[in-house]
């Protein structure tokens, strides 16, 4: 039985659903539950629910044999995992966003920029060959350049919504990003069959 590692929530949810389809999963684990683990009658896989953020260190220290990950969370942390699969859930985008009249070419000083991303987004403007301040925050984003915290924002953008109920705007996309299912090394050649096995299955059509 191989043990997985699910991000808490939207991407949580849309990978047990694919789990169900491809007959890994038989069903859905009890939401109303406040356990952080699952293995369903099938007894293919045990599920692990942990924050977004652990799941690649859980994957990556071998207290699970494999996970579900952001592409966008993988490249941030440079992690040392095998990511077989993209398996074309999570879709959204990492962009950067500003105010309606926020124009890069208007900054001939350091660009102060919100966001929980600052290496991708410190490669970016590096890419530009502008200079950047990191303001690193872990939540609500978009209130940064609202109270002058920061003159943008670097964030993962699904419909844009967000952005425009607070008066911001996608300026340029950086990244788009799409689950993918990692494995740490020594768990994909100790468990091999069960590990191609289940590459094969969650591998798009």
């Amino acid at each position: 039985m191989l043990t997985l590692a699910l991000p808490k929530g939207r991407l949580a949810d849309e990978s047990v659903e694919l789990l169900i389809k491809k007959k890994w999963l038989l069903i859905k684990p009890d939401e109303s539950t406040r356990e952080l683990t699952f293995t369903d009658s099938l007894a293919k896989v045990k599920i692990l629910l942990v924050k977004a953020q652990d799941v690649a260190t859980y994957v990556e220290e071998c207290a699970a044999d494999a996970g579900i990950i952001g592409w966008d969370t993988l490249k941030e942390g440079k992690y040392d995992l095998l990511s077989p699969v993209d398996l074309n859930i999570g879709k959204c985008r990492l962009s950067l966003a500003g105010s309606v009249d926020f124009d890069l070419k208007n900054y001939s000083r350091k660009i102060r920029v919100a966001t929980k991303y600052p290496h991708l987004t410190k490669d970016f403007f590096f890419s530009k060959g502008l200079n950047c301040e990191i303001i690193k925050l872990y939540g609500s984003i978009e209130l940064a350049p609202l109270c002058g915290l920061s003159d943008c924002i670097v964030d993962l953008v699904s419909t844009g919504a967000t952005l425009k109920a607070n008066g911001l705007e996608e300026k340029e996309i950086i990244l788009e990003s799409t689950a993918r299912l990692v494995f740490n090394r020594n768990s994909i050649y100790r468990n091999r069959s069960e590990a191609l096995q289940f590459v094969k299955d969650l591998s798009p059509n």
